[in-house]
């Protein structure tokens, strides 16, 4: 689960990590009270999207006057921003964080994620910060430090003035960081994080290390004992399918090609999603129905992928195992008839009861293509797919 900047700027107020002044703005009367309150006489204007990339997009500017405020919140209140993160659709811009400047005299990288090679936090520096740090790890990823925390100990000040002494930090500053990463580091565990980026981390004219950004992600799998981050969710800033699958407990991920994928088991799926590219297809979805799989579930992943007007053909792999494949047929046929699916659709069945669900199938009558042979199935989808893009 993503949080919004000002949402994440709350949270490091919280662990008195340093960050600039502001207030949310969400609605355009607010503005004249809210400039006030920050005082100076320039702003930045923050849009509120769960999406990097927005200063390249005209989501962050910077104002000196309260007319030009007036004509950017306005802009942008209301808005679709579309970055290099979102789809060409964009993300809808329903509040907006108003800050003070700052004036920068260094930009640092820093981050927090979860490695899954090392099953560690792992931090992330590097010197050269900013709106440009993709081009910097592609054309100099030596510029990027990375750092692993043993579990066992936690981060220590030994490895954190390592960190400074690489990013050439001088022994001012390099206090400021030891002391911010330990605060991030402890942030990052009692909320259950997996993911804190600031980008840029800067330093100012006056010496101090200021986080003028903030990226939040928070492990959707904790979030049952993490109540109050829950209330932080904004279901605006999510795709409608996805968070209908979330509700449904069905694991769903929206892609950009054509041909829905239902499929039982993570590894399976992801087979799945991969012979359909090998074959020259584009997989529309990642959808894992579970392990106990029955009739519901699989008309309701129907519902979820046909919502996604993209799809012009659906591939079913299901191994039997727990499952019963026959019960899975009575699904697809059910959900085929009630919904007027006019799709073609090719289904795979393996395993338990696989031979009932094929005969279920073929009985129906229904325009629905049965393949024993997963090769043959990926390949039988994309050639019923062809000429209906």
């Amino acid at each position: 689960m993503n949080l919004h900047e000002y949402q994440a700027k709350n949270l490091y107020r919280k662990y008195d990590i340093p960050t600039t002044k502001g207030k949310l703005l969400t609605h355009p009367s607010q503005l004249d009270n809210i400039l006030n309150t920050i005082g100076k006489d320039k702003w930045v204007i923050k849009a509120q999207v769960h999406a990097g990339g927005r200063g390249k997009a005209g989501g962050v500017v910077i104002v000196d006057s309260k007319a030009e405020a007036n004509k950017e919140v306005r802009r942008l209140l209301g808005s679709k921003l579309v970055t290099h993160q979102t789809s060409s659709e964009g993300q809808s811009v329903n509040s907006i964080y108003i800050e003070e400047p700052c004036e920068i005299l260094q930009q640092i990288y820093l981050a927090f994620i979860v490695d899954r090679t090392s099953s560690r936090i792992m931090i992330i520096t590097s010197s050269q910060g900013g709106i440009e740090i993709e081009e910097v790890a592609k054309n100099t990823p030596e510029k990027i430090l990375k750092n692993t925390i043993n579990p066992v100990v936690g981060i220590m000040p030994a490895q954190c003035r390592q960190i400074c002494e690489d990013l050439n930090l001088d022994k001012t500053l390099s206090s400021q960081m030891i002391d911010l990463m330990q605060k991030t580091y402890k942030m990052f565990v009692e909320n259950d994080l997996s993911l804190v980026e600031v980008n840029p981390l800067v330093v100012t004219k006056q010496g101090y290390l200021i986080c003028l950004d903030a990226k939040i992600q928070v492990d959707d799998s904790a979030l049952y004992r993490q109540e109050k981050m829950n209330e932080s969710r904004d279901d605006s800033q999510e795709d409608e399918r996805e968070l209908k699958a979330s509700k449904l407990d069905l694991n769903y991920i929206s892609l950009d090609g054509n041909i829905a994928c239902m499929v039982n088991g993570a590894g399976l799926a992801m087979a799945t999603m991969d012979l359909i590219k090998t074959y020259g297809g584009e997989p529309a979805n990642f959808l894992d129905v579970g392990g106990s799989v029955n009739e519901k579930r699989v008309i309701e992943a129907f519902e979820i992928i046909l919502s996604d007007k993209k799809v012009n053909g659906i591939l079913i792999n299901i191994f039997g195992g727990i499952v019963r494949c026959d019960i899975i047929a009575s699904g697809i046929i059910e959900a085929t008839k009630a919904m007027d699916i006019s799709v073609p659709i090719v289904v795979r069945l393996e395993g338990t009861n696989a031979k009932e669900g094929l005969d279920l199938i073929k009985a129906s009558k229904l325009n629905i293509y049965e393949e024993n042979d997963l090769d043959k199935a990926s390949k039988k989808i994309i050639e019923l797919t062809q000429g209906l893009k």
